[in-house]
């Protein structure tokens, strides 16, 4: 009786240090997220399934390009991927023929599949100052993303940032890490 009450204890421990890791990585080193809609296309599409690295901006700062998670204010447990385009303390504008400017100079970058219509350049008409804590997102489906250009989104503080997409898990088709282009 003895041993078999030392194994089932020594199996308990066993499976509550899993948990225990488990629970360590899902809270603070990764995570599984799937995209919704069509805001990131044609990088990310309906349906991809995504680790979201949430340790790296521990010891960086987001970059421009990244591909970031934070959560969406409005509604709880809904949460937002976007693609990084002002960092703190630049200015962003979008000029009428949907051009991006980085303090006054143009940004040179192949994420946007189309060239911004009139109507979706939204707040980003005037000038966006960020603050230092600040990031300007849009979502390569420029068109068809509600981001920084939107005064429901914003801008995205850097508290706010779960972190960023690393690797597509699914659909096998498209696995691998993402890239910058």
């Amino acid at each position: 009786m003895n041993k078999v009450m030392k194994e089932m204890i020594s199996t308990l421990l066993y499976l509550l240090a899993v948990l225990c890791l488990t629970w360590l990585v899902i809270h603070f080193v990764g995570q599984r997220t799937e995209v919704e809609g069509a805001s990131m296309e044609t990088t990310l599409s309906d349906g991809d399934n995504l680790i979201v690295d949430k340790i790296s901006y521990r010891f960086r700062d987001p970059q421009r390009f990244d591909i970031i998670v934070f959560p969406f204010q409005y509604k709880e447990n809904t949460y937002y991927i976007k693609r990084i385009i002002g960092l703190p303390g630049e200015t962003v504008q979008i000029d009428e023929q949907g051009n991006i400017y980085i303090n006054g100079e143009k940004l040179e970058e192949s994420y946007g599949r189309e060239i911004i219509r009139p109507e979706n350049i939204g707040i980003a008409a005037e000038p966006i100052v960020l603050g230092e804590d600040e990031y300007f997102v849009m979502g390569d489906n420029r068109n068809n993303s509600t981001d920084s250009r939107t005064e429901i989104v914003g801008n995205i503080h850097r508290d706010e940032i779960i972190g960023r997409a690393w690797i597509r898990i699914w659909p096998f088709s498209k696995f691998g890490v993402l890239k910058h282009q």
